[in-house]
Formats: C-alpha cells, sequence, structure tokens
C-alpha cells in the first residue's frame, strides 16, 4: 500500500534546479531512486512526510518554502490575461488554468511575461502612430517619461510581489514602533530632520558614514513618512525593484532609473498604507480620499495615487485614472488600472474641472464626463500642495484628478451628491484628437479636419470645418 503524502511535483523540481543537482544527485541525497524523483516531480507520486523530512535535513530549508502562496495570485493574473480580447475566440475554463499553473508553473510564468511584454509593445505602437498623428516624425529621441507609463499601464499600475513584501515590512515597523524606530532598531540609522539651508536641495539624504538618514524638517508628517518608507525600500527591497525594472522593455537608462523610482514609490506607499487593511478601509470609508488619508497619515494626493493599484488578483477594488496637473495644464503625472483612453495623451480639456480647482483651493469637485465615443465616467478633482512649510518658502500648487468608469460612480461616497440624473460634460482627450466640431472651447483643429473659410458664416466655434 502506497504510503500517503502531498504532490509537489513542480514545486519540487524548482527546488531541484535551483539547488543546481540532477535528478540522479537529488536521488542520491534523499535515498531513494532516480526513477523515484522523476515520478515525484511529474506528480505521479507523492511526496511523503518522511521524504518531506529528508529534504528538510539534507539541503536545509524550510519545509513551508515548498508551499505555494502565490497560487492564488497566479491563477488571478492568468484569467486576468486570458480575458484579453485577443483570446476571446478561445473557450479556456477556470479549472483549465489552474490545471496549467499546477502542472506547468514554468509555460505559466512564460505567458504571463509574454502578455506583458505583448501589452508593453502595444502601448509603444500607440505612442509612435500618436507621434506621426502629430507629425512630428518618428525618429525623435526615445521620452524616458512615456517609457515609464507603458510600463506602468501594462502592468495596470499593479506589483502584487512589492504589496506583500510592504505588508510583511508594514507589520514591522508597527512592532517597533514606527519608521523612525525601526531604522534604528533594525538598521542602526538614526532619523534626524534638519533646516533646509543645510539640506541643501535634498528632501531626504541617507548618510551611511555617520549611520544617519537626514529629512527637510520643512517636510509634513505624511511626507516625512514617505521619505523614510521609500530609503527602506532602497536599503531592503531595492534588487528586487531591480529585478522587475529588468523585466521591462526599457530602452534608455533613463527610463530605467525613472521606473526604479517609481517602484520605490510604490513601496512606500504600500508600506504606510498596506494593501489588505488599506482596501479594507477604502470600502468601508466609501472611497472617501480625504478621510482616509486622516486615517492612514497620508497626504490626499498620496491616497489617490494608491487607490490606482488596487488590483491585485482575487482583491480588486475600483479601477482609477490619476492625473496630476500644473496651473498652466502641463501634465507631471498620470497613472492608470484600467486602460482609460486618456491614460497617455488626455487631459488637457479646458472643460474638465480638473483645470478649475484652483479657484476653489483644498475643496474637492466632482463631474460626470462623457467622450466623443460616448463612454461615460465620474471625476473627482482637488488641488494640492507641496513645499512651503515656512515663511517665504516656495510652495507649488497642483491639481489631482481620480476618474473611474460610470457603473462604478455609485460605490463612492462623492456619488451621495447627486439627488437626480446629471448631463454629463463632453470632454475630449485632447484637442486633435477631439472631433466635436461645435466645441467652443476648442484650442486648435483636429487632426484629418478640412476648415472652412469665413467669407460669409463665422460659427460661434473658433473653427468651422468641412463635412
Amino acid at each position: 500500500m502506497e504510503k500517503s503524502g502531498v504532490y509537489l511535483g513542480p514545486r519540487l523540481r524548482r527546488l531541484r534546479k535551483d539547488l543546481g543537482l540532477t535528478q540522479a544527485m537529488m536521488a542520491s541525497d534523499l535515498e531513494v531512486s532516480p526513477s523515484y524523483v522523476a515520478l515525484m516531480e511529474g506528480s505521479q507520486r507523492p511526496v511523503t512526510a518522511e521524504v518531506l523530512l529528508r529534504l528538510a535535513k539534507v539541503y536545509k530549508i524550510d519545509i513551508s518554502a515548498l508551499a505555494d502562496d502565490s497560487m492564488p495570485e497566479l491563477i488571478g493574473r492568468l484569467q486576468s490575461t486570458i480575458k484579453d480580447p485577443i483570446f476571446a475566440d478561445i473557450d479556456v475554463s477556470p479549472l483549465e488554468v489552474a490545471d496549467v499553473l499546477s502542472s506547468f508553473p514554468g509555460f505559466a510564468e512564460a505567458m504571463l511575461r509574454l502578455y506583458t511584454a505583448y501589452k508593453e509593445e502595444q502601448l509603444a505602437l500607440a505612442d509612435q502612430r500618436q507621434v506621426a498623428m502629430e507629425d512630428r516624425g518618428s525618429d525623435e529621441v526615445a521620452d524616458p517619461i512615456a517609457e515609464v507609463r507603458r510600463f506602468l499601464v501594462a502592468r495596470r499600475n499593479c506589483f502584487p510581489g512589492i504589496d506583500v513584501a510592504a505588508e510583511k515590512l508594514a507589520a514591522g515597523v508597527a512592532e517597533a514602533g514606527g519608521l523612525a524606530s525601526y531604522l534604528m532598531q533594525r538598521h542602526q540609522l538614526r532619523v534626524r530632520r534638519i533646516p533646509s539651508e543645510v539640506m541643501s536641495g535634498s528632501v531626504r539624504r541617507l548618510d551611511r558614514h555617520r549611520r544617519e538618514v537626514l529629512l527637510d524638517d520643512g517636510l509634513d508628517a505624511a511626507s516625512q513618512n514617505f521619505q523614510l518608507a521609500q530609503q527602506l525600500a532602497y536599503i531592503e527591497f531595492d534588487d528586487n525593484i531591480g529585478n522587475l525594472v529588468q523585466e521591462g522593455s526599457l530602452a534608455t537608462e533613463s527610463a530605467r532609473r525613472l521606473t526604479h523610482r517609481a517602484l520605490a514609490g510604490y513601496f512606500a506607499a504600500a508600506v504606510v498604507m498596506p494593501y489588505t487593511q488599506f482596501a479594507r478601509a477604502v470600502e468601508a470609508r466609501c472611497y472617501d480620499v480625504e478621510a482616509l488619508a486622516r486615517q492612514f497619515g497620508t497626504s490626499f494626493e498620496q491616497t489617490a495615487h494608491r487607490l490606482t493599484t488596487l488590483q491585485k488578483p482575487g482583491q480588486e477594488r475600483i479601477p482609477f485614472f490619476f492625473i496630476r496637473v500644473d496651473a498652466a495644464g502641463n501634465v507631471s503625472k498620470r497613472l492608470d488600472s484600467a486602460n482609460f483612453p486618456f491614460a497617455r495623451h488626455g487631459g488637457g480639456c479646458p472643460l474638465w474641472t480638473l483645470h478649475q480647482v484652483f479657484s476653489t483651493p483644498r475643496t474637492v469637485v466632482t463631474q460626470w464626463l462623457e467622450l466623443p465615443e460616448g463612454q461615460r465616467f465620474f471625476s473627482i478633482a482637488r488641488t494640492v500642495s507641496s513645499g512651503g512649510g515656512a515663511f517665504g518658502v516656495l510652495r507649488v500648487d497642483r491639481a489631482v484628478a481620480l476618474v473611474c468608469e460610470a457603473s462604478h460612480a455609485e460605490r463612492l461616497i462623492y456619488y451621495r451628491h447627486y439627488s437626480q440624473p446629471v448631463t454629463p460634460t463632453p470632454i475630449g482627450i485632447a484637442c486633435r484628437l477631439c472631433q466635436r466640431d461645435s466645441c467652443t472651447s476648442r484650442s486648435e483643429p483636429p487632426i484629418g479636419r478640412q476648415i472652412l473659410p469665413d467669407y460669409y458664416r463665422r460659427t460661434d466655434a473658433p473653427f468651422g470645418f468641412s463635412d
């Protein structure tokens, strides 16, 4: 009668390869035959308790290392990939996905990597077409900011591995009594707050010689915590971040460095706002950004930014688009977890209240939006500030907006402001891409439209167009 055990085929095979062993070498170490190792790796024989104990003793490993905690997450990622329209004519059941992942984990990982690379290439092609449409030529120098955006959009601005690691670190920080205490206890680094003039233009600096992390004392509490958490990302998780950057098809060194910094910022936000705790609070507070910011001791912008990352398989929340602009309309940040049409090129429509909130500082303004193709969205916008902190110190005011599809709006606390249906504001991705010929706020004609002369008739819109 065969001894009872567990089937760990793919995980046993991966362990053997990680150790650099052949089946014959492992068989000798475990005192079994090579054919038995082959059968266990093929999940045709269970790994018995006796063999598990030998594995732990011979290779000095924790048996729990063979547990596959990432299985639910990988199943979710693979199922999400299969839902892409490119696979619409292929009927793949959830059971088949689980079977592939269990029996062929290497193939599943290859599939996920290939799909992510495909998404990046699709986004790059879209950017190139946009450049060509705007008659700027396709041979311009690679834009590192655009590269970083493609990297983030292709992954829906969600990195479950970072979230898991940051959540564990956050528990350690809480146990230590805060970020500063954790840095001292774990890394023997003292946190000091230094006047701005001494910091010489820096907001954070690691002084390895004196074993200190120096912070500009003009930073508010939320910014100080974020900077300390980001420093921890570089100290404890830098190699992992580097591996994630290497997975992206980034053409320039500037893009790689910016992506590295973006992922370190992601890690910092995940430490300050741990995924599970934050996702639970999001639902309890109906996505009230200001209330969430007070609960977690973060800024409005940091909290809004974190809301775009809640797409961990099996724990998804509302997918948001985030944008930040200055008073002149320059876009300094775009983050997208739902592939919105204006994720890469939009944001400049003057009809969007994003550009009007500067007249009502720190007040949340809501708006229903409709794009030319008929898609409807719900937007919240508010001003945010950085800098300042003392008299005479420069403060920078910007506006940020969070946007979700109209179908999700009723889950937001801001939706309760509307007692009856509202006619959405018609906006466009950008004037050169918007075909609404009657828009009186248009700043330039759309691509491909012939402008009419105004010898006999002048329209109230800036341009008249031929049919």
